[in-house]
Order: structure tokens, then C-alpha cells, then sequence
């Protein structure tokens, strides 16, 4: 029999894991991991056109440019064609933990919205199990984190922020939202590791079981 338990920390928990699983996807899809320095458009001149300086902006495996005969457009899109074509073998490497990680906290926010009606598979809590695997994504993540700087070196990457620019040094660049929304998400999903265990505690307390033994199947509790 389904019965559909909802408390403050479990509700908690179910909407922290969607949220963190939906902001590492966008900072991964992002392009705005780093900020190129400011140039302006050789193409933009004349009245009426906007020729102010812009910042173009590089990603994982994405980039933005400022394009166009009057030099007002923006083209965003893949600079690489292919996995061997992403501007590093460093990024490669964050791009496969930070992906492996996004993917195990999508399939934990997936099951996190059936934790309100089932709490435990094969005899073991749902909530543990989540919590075990986001902490393990929270670990994919941080790998891919640290391994992403290490690429700031590569040609690619110095064409955006100057010649100077070398592993762990930016030069002229400056680090975009995409970056911060992926730290952010990265301890967020160690949050949500703890969350687990206080929703575990909270399905399984006594006014819940002396609920459930009263017949009901549709249980609140604050």
C-alpha cells in the first residue's frame, strides 16, 4: 500500500535535490565559466551602431562571441565538434567527473519525488541510500572543479585571456556565474546528504508510525 508521507525536512529535502540536479546541469551547459577580457568589434563603426567594448565568454565545451556585420549579434554554440576537440585534457577530465556527478544527482532528484509515497527499497531507506549517492556526486564534483583551472593554460583559453594565462591563472580573465553555480551546487549536495539523514528521522518518528497504524494513507507532518 502507497502511503504518501510529507514533513518539513523530507519536503525540504526532495526540493533542495531537484534544485541542485537543475543548477549543475545549466552551469555545465553554461558558457559562461570564464570571462574573456574586454575587446571591442573591429566590424562595429558609424552612426547608430553599437560599438561598445564586449567580453566574450568561454565554457567547457561552449563559447560566446560578439558577431555580425554591425557587430550587435551574439553567436553562442559549441567550439568543439567533438569530445577530443574541448580545449584541454584537463577539461576533459572535469567535464567526465562533473558530468558522472550531474548525472547521479539527476537520478537522485528523479527518485527523491517517489520518496513521498515510498521510503525504503529492498528493505533499506531511500533516504540513506539518496544521501549516500549524493555525497558521492558531491565528491565527482569537486574533482571536476579542481581539475578545471589546471586547464586555464591552454590555447584556447589564452586567446580569451591573453597570452599570459597559465594553470590556476586566469591572466585577463575573470571567472563567470557558471563557476560559482557549480561550487554552490557542489556543497549544496553534500546539504543534501545531511538533509537525508534528518528526513530519514523525520518519515520514522512516532506521530508518523502511531499515523500510519491508525490506517491513514495520506500523512502530514510539521
Amino acid at each position: 500500500m502507497c502511503r504518501v508521507i510529507v514533513t518539513c525536512r523530507s519536503m525540504l529535502w526532495t526540493l533542495l535535490s531537484i534544485v541542485v540536479a537543475f543548477a549543475e546541469l545549466i552551469a555545465f551547459m553554461s558558457p559562461d565559466w570564464l570571462m574573456g577580457f574586454p575587446r571591442s568589434d573591429s566590424n562595429a563603426g558609424g552612426a547608430g551602431v553599437d560599438s561598445r567594448e564586449y567580453r566574450p565568454s568561454l565554457g567547457l565545451y561552449s563559447r560566446c562571441l560578439r558577431i555580425g556585420s554591425r557587430g550587435v549579434g551574439v553567436s553562442c554554440g559549441p567550439y568543439a565538434g567533438a569530445f577530443g576537440e574541448v580545449a584541454s585534457g584537463f577539461w576533459q577530465a572535469a567535464m567526465l567527473f562533473l558530468a558522472a556527478g550531474t548525472f547521479v544527482l539527476g537520478g537522485v532528484a528523479f527518485i527523491s519525488i517517489f520518496s513521498l509515497c515510498f521510503q525504503s527499497i529492498l528493505k533499506k531507506s531511500l533516504f540513506n541510500i539518496c544521501g549516500l549517492l549524493q555525497a558521492i556526486a558531491g565528491l565527482l564534483l569537486m574533482v571536476g572543479l579542481m581539475l578545471y583551472p589546471a586547464g586555464w593554460g591552454s590555447e584556447k583559453v589564452r586567446s580569451y585571456c591573453g597570452p599570459e594565462a597559465s594553470p590556476f591563472r586566469p591572466a585577463l580573465c575573470s571567472l563567470g556565474w557558471a563557476f560559482y553555480a557549480a561550487i554552490g551546487g557542489t556543497l549544496a549536495s553534500f546539504l543534501c546528504a545531511v538533509l537525508s539523514a534528518q528526513a530519514e528521522i523525520a518519515t520514522s518518528s512516532d506521530k508518523v508510525q502511531e499515523e500510519i497504524e491508525e490506517g491513514k494513507s495520506l500523512i502530514c507532518v510539521l
